[in-house]
């Protein structure tokens, strides 16, 4: 069987991550534990996590020129990840986010993008042959929208499927969702998205059905321990979650994407496509650190076969 084809258009940060008893508040001092540094930035992580998937994974991203930019190449080269389009720039740092977990597994994190903040239509531009040769073209916002953007567009000019995760969540311009096929927010960016606060009220499914009404083809958005809702012209259905042993949620979201994107990749139809990264979602959930993480597909492929026959028995 041939590899499908996945480029991600992204970023790349190192996170240096840690354990609390709690979150902390303003001002306030505490012990933690468990620090670990390690390469992350939502692109890296879905390139990643695409290619142990199985996949043909190509990353377009940009990097500093400083000792952290070697944790990304490092980690490409032991992943088999394609680095053609991985440039480094020197007017600004490697990425870099600070993580910290509390004892539910839940966290916060605060980014410093750095180099990733150059990419703009130019460096989206120098991977269209690539993009082109795509079956799946990915994208997220730790880059510039216009970059985002441009993804989504070449995308859909060389018949790619595209995929929007719209983390970390802003305000877009409705034209950019001419050039989605599937948008995935999770519910607070859901709102986010549409002007509103990250806990406003309504039903998360009122506010897919806005953001289709924007020009979105189809929307998925990720509801965490409950599952993911499918919102399209045809289709609305939520997928349960795949029970687990919650230790830590950070990774969740890009293996998510990642599972879906191998999924669709593979021609899988989209309830299939959001079961496949359910489960990669789930797993994800299992350990501590995001690349540790990331489902290989044997273990992918067994979670599902599983919950095909538990979870979602019976189910079409």
């Amino acid at each position: 069987m041939t590899k499908p084809e996945v480029t991600v258009v992204g970023s790349f940060a190192v996170g240096l991550t840690m354990r609390a008893p709690k979150l902390p508040i303003f001002g306030e001092t505490m012990l933690g534990t468990d620090f670990d540094m390690g390469p992350g930035g939502k692109g890296s992580n879905q390139a990643v996590a695409t290619a142990r998937l199985g996949a043909s994974s190509a990353l377009l991203a940009l990097i500093g020129t400083d000792k952290l930019a070697s944790i990304a190449t490092d980690l490409y080269a032991a992943e088999g990840v394609d680095t053609t389009f991985v440039s480094t720039r020197t007017e600004r740092a490697t990425g870099v986010g600070f993580i910290i977990l509390n004892d539910k597994g839940e966290n916060f994190i605060i980014l410093d993008m750095g180099a990733n903040e150059l990419m703009d239509v130019a460096t989206v531009d120098a991977a269209e042959k690539r993009i082109a040769a795509s079956d799946v073209v990915m994208a997220v916002l730790e880059i510039p929208t216009v970059a985002a953007a441009r993804a989504m567009e070449l995308g859909r000019k060389h018949g790619a499927r595209t995929i929007l995760n719209p983390a970390p969540a802003r305000q877009l311009p409705d034209s950019i969702f001419a050039h989605v096929d599937y948008l995935t927010p999770n519910e607070s960016e859901l709102r986010i998205l549409l002007g509103l606060p990250a806990d406003d009220p309504r039903s998360s499914r009122e506010l897919a059905a806005e953001l289709r009404r924007r020009g979105v083809r189809n929307v998925v958005v990720t509801l965490g321990r409950t599952g993911a809702l499918i919102l399209t012209d045809e289709i609305d259905v939520m997928v349960p979650a795949v029970p687990v042993k919650v230790v830590d949620t950070t990774g969740a979201g890009d293996a998510f994407n990642s599972g879906f994107a191998v999924a669709l990749a593979e021609g899988r139809d989209i309830v299939d496509a959001v079961r496949f990264g359910v489960v990669c979602g789930g797993i994800a959930c299992t350990r501590l650190g995001v690349v540790p993480s990331l489902a290989d597909r044997a273990q992918a492929d067994a979670l599902f076969a599983e919950a095909l026959n538990t979870v979602w028995k019976g189910q079409s």
